[in-house]
């Protein structure tokens, strides 16, 4: 795969983000690119992809970061196809809000009092 075919790729499926693809150094077998989301000169999302390809099986890696440019990165996910690797990193984020927030609504029902007044 070419840069250019892996950036079309990447357009195709996350068009929301703006996408830069790194040159790759000679002999190495991966294509690496990195998306950002921003809003005026605030950088909300980072999204980094790498495509490997080893003995003819193609896998993606992905993995995002949050808030700024210098925050962590927050999960990892890989998969066999760009797609599937990104919905597992979604499918990830979803369940860790699921907890947190089934947490939160825990601790709001034990702060009420007996008469529904909090």
């Amino acid at each position: 795969m070419t840069p250019n075919e892996f950036r079309a790729e990447l357009v195709k499926i996350m068009p929301g983000y703006s996408w830069t693809v790194h040159k790759t150094p000679k002999g190495m077998t991966y294509l690496s690119a990195t998306g950002i989301q921003s809003s005026g000169s605030n950088r909300l999302s980072t999204l980094s992809v790498v495509r490997r390809e080893r003995d003819g099986t193609v896998s993606y890696e992905a993995k995002s970061a949050g808030y700024g440019t210098r925050a962590r990165w927050l999960h990892t996910n890989t998969d066999g196809t760009l797609a599937r690797a990104l919905r597992g990193l979604q499918d990830h984020y979803e369940a860790v809000a699921n907890t947190y927030r089934s947490h939160a609504s825990a601790l709001k029902t034990g702060r009420q009092l007996e008469g529904g007044a909090a």
